[in-house]
């Protein structure tokens, strides 16, 4: 096994634990914010916290209380429902309606609504430098969802969160959108409804995107449901994609297509259902030729089109059945008589799946190595 296969595996295998099997230190102090507390805004407590601090915010709606976060080792969590950030104009820095720079922080709880900025790249967050963690959160009507910087040293990681209706006047809104930086892991989270722009786009030196929905759904115009277009690493394994009748480009996943920036750049496209409600035949995967390791292995296609062949690298069993063999009822998974049950091909411990999406924004535990083609075990 290569050494970066021992990398791989210790990242996948670390989304198999639970959020609360992982360990948070003690906070230095508590700060509580809320109508009836000291604190009343997200603004005032960015201003007093320090490193190390856990922000404790009362559920509600603060309605433009935006903010920039600059603390290490900071943690903000919504306490007793969601808390409901409605930008209605108002933006940190001219970004966003959070700005954050800092390592170690992580954000849970939160709903941001409606950020737009002067540039027309407002962000429910802007994550400029650092490490951050984005739990359980959502971000609704941004100009773009979530947006990063070119770090190349930053971290994003993004679990149980929802992207959705992206809005930008008369051009491209990305519900994710993430710079040159040096990984982003993304898993259990539902993407649907952009508008013009792609559900996930991504520059980092290495993705992993795990057992997720990126579903553009009815009324969505979105273009690519996945796009990497500098290439890098990418890891794309247990993903329900689902693009409709409507979309502007038949292309579902894109690869390479802006050039090559990172020394290693390499595809797995691994045990993945791609819903194409589109009736033409015609390619869902485009990567850009290059010196490029592509692996496309035990990836279900329902509908028409297809993801390539052999000349795109390892390209082994990814078979493709008509639409009303694979209902949205059943959450795409493959029907009980079907011949294709028990047929996927047996992978080494670091490619395969060890979780499987569950609507909407979770992921449950698989109990065996996966046995069917496409990201749906069971039932």
């Amino acid at each position: 096994m290569k050494p970066d296969h021992h990398i791989r595996r210790g990242l996948l295998a670390a989304f198999a634990l639970s959020p609360l099997q992982r360990a948070w230190p003690a906070p230095a102090r508590v700060l509580r914010v809320g109508p009836n507390e000291s604190i009343h805004s997200l603004a005032e407590a960015s201003r007093l916290a320090r490193d190390g601090d856990l922000v404790e915010v009362q559920a509600g709606d603060y309605v433009g209380d935006v903010a920039n976060w600059t603390q290490n080792h900071l943690r903000l969590v919504a306490v007793g429902g969601r808390v409901r950030l409605l930008a209605q104009g108002a933006h940190a820095r001219g970004k966003g309606i959070f700005v954050v720079n800092g390592r170690g922080v992580e954000i849970s709880g939160f709903d941001f609504i409606d950020a737009k900025v002067p540039d027309g790249i407002g962000a429910g967050i802007r994550f400029e430098t650092g490490s951050l963690l984005v739990r359980d959160c959502s971000f609704t009507r941004c100009e773009m969802g979530l947006l990063t910087n070119n770090d190349e040293q930053a971290r994003l990681e993004l679990e149980g969160c929802e992207f959705s209706y992206g809005h930008r006047d008369n051009t491209f809104s990305h519900l994710l959108y993430v710079g040159r930086i040096a990984r982003l892991t993304v898993s259990a989270c539902y993407f649907h409804h952009a508008e013009r722009g792609h559900l996930l786009k991504s520059r980092a030196a290495q993705n992993l995107i795990l057992y997720n929905r990126l579903s553009d759904e009815a009324g969505g115009t979105a273009s690519y449901e996945l796009e990497f277009p500098n290439g890098g690493q990418a890891t794309v394994m247990g993903n329900v994609l689902d693009q409709n009748a409507q979309t502007d480009n038949p292309l579902m996943i894109s690869y390479g297509v802006e050039g090559y920036v990172w020394p290693r750049n390499e595809l797995d496209l691994i045990h993945n259902t791609l819903v194409n409600l589109r009736p033409h035949n015609s390619p869902l995967l485009r990567v850009s030729k290059a010196d490029v390791r592509v692996r496309i292995i035990n990836n279900l296609i329902a509908g028409a089109g297809s993801l390539g062949d052999d000349a795109l690298g390892e390209w082994r069993h990814n078979p493709r059945l008509n639409l009303d063999q694979l209902g949205a009822a059943s959450g795409y998974a493959l029907p009980t008589l079907s011949p294709l049950r028990n047929s996927a091909v047996s992978l080494a411990a670091e490619l395969r799946p060890t979780r499987q999406y569950q609507h909407p924004r979770a992921s449950s535990p698989l109990i065996r190595p996966p046995l069917h083609p496409g990201a749906i075990q069971y039932p």
